[in-house]
């Protein structure tokens, strides 16, 4: 194994300054099999030291393994929760910086890192609203085999909608039809007045055909939930589950939520952030919760065991989007 493996993996700072004082570049060594990088071993060895000389050298803090482990699940695995918690606050560091300069990609990873994470399903490059999607029976998946939305998510719709339409005769917002598992716990909630906003025109199609233009209080407005803002209204809920955009469209959306929630309303969305790697899920959480923080905006989490998605649950997708023990379901409202 290279020295700089070595030595990080014995959270040897000495050597490990040593050999970065002879070659800086050495921070780039990776495993030959693994792709483990000298902070991997650091994390698993338990220093702290070692895990804060190698982000002083410019170490990336969200690389992956070939089996799209980061460096906070090698450590956690060994129970060395300090070191969970230093890379988390240092991941939480480097994308909101990355974000108050205006990059235009917070969550940035290199191509090669990107790739693995496409792989598992963590970042979704298809280009959405042109693929052909198929209904079949209890799933939603697109011309590739992506799933869109399926069955396991009813709990959890069921929950969301819970959340922001407590009580009957209020004005409720979703953004992102798929199944209509939110749509039809709302329509059990007798909402006054009930908008759903729907891209796909494979989607809007099967609105139709099942009548939901006809469901007394629905108004349905057909396109991107970018291109009808000038449609929208003050709502006392309102759900955001979309596919196929990522976290500046999801932060893009929050940013209109002091014009169209009202004082006392109730914001939820669907949490599949990084949903298939525990550490960049919290991450992302932490980000989420923030963003909303600055414009006045309160985040409760409930957290929902989710029970064991086996393998027959992805029966016929591609990726899977969730394998996460933990679902952390938010409750946003304005801070009073």
């Amino acid at each position: 194994m290279d020295p700089i493996l070595v030595a990080a993996s014995e959270g040897n700072t000495a050597q490990l300054q040593s050999i970065l004082d002879q070659d800086p570049d050495a921070i780039h060594v990776r495993h030959p099999d693994t792709s483990a990088s000298p902070l991997h071993y650091a994390a698993e060895s338990g220093s702290i030291e070692a895990v804060e000389l190698l982000l002083t050298n410019g170490h990336p803090w969200n690389e992956v393994t070939n089996d799209h482990k980061t460096a906070a699940e090698w450590a956690l695995g060994k129970g060395h929760q300090a070191v969970w918690d230093r890379l988390l606050q240092e991941g939480i560091r480097v994308e909101m910086l990355l974000a108050l300069l205006g990059k235009p990609d917070a969550m940035e990873y290199d191509d090669e890192t990107k790739q693995k994470l496409v792989d598992a399903g963590q970042v979704d490059v298809s280009d959405f609203l042109n693929k052909k999607l198929t209904y079949t029976d209890g799933l939603l998946v697109d011309e590739d085999g992506n799933g869109v939305m399926m069955n396991w998510e009813g709990p959890l719709m069921e929950r969301h909608a819970a959340v922001i339409a407590p009580t009957p005769g209020l004005s409720v917002l979703n953004v992102g039809f798929g199944l209509g598992l939110i749509d039809t716990f709302l329509q059990d909630a007798k909402p006054a007045k009930h908008t759903i906003i729907e891209a796909h025109p494979d989607v809007y199609a099967k609105m139709l055909a099942d009548g939901w233009d006809k469901k007394a209080g629905v108004k349905i407005l057909f396109g991107r939930w970018q291109d009808v803002v000038e449609e929208l209204e003050v709502y006392d809920g309102i759900f955001f589950d979309t596919f196929g955009e990522d976290y500046d469209a999801l932060k893009e959306f929050h940013e209109l939520l002091p014009n169209i929630l009202s004082e006392t309303g109730v914001y939820s969305y669907f949490n599949g952030l990084a949903g298939t790697n525990i550490f960049f899920h919290e991450v992302s959480c932490a980000i989420a919760e923030a963003d909303l923080q600055d414009m006045g905006i309160e985040t409760k989490i409930e957290k929902i065991n989710m029970r064991d998605l086996g393998d027959e649950e992805w029966d016929g997708v591609r990726r899977k989007y969730w394998s996460l023990p933990i679902y952390n379901l938010p409750v946003c409202k304005f801070a009073m």
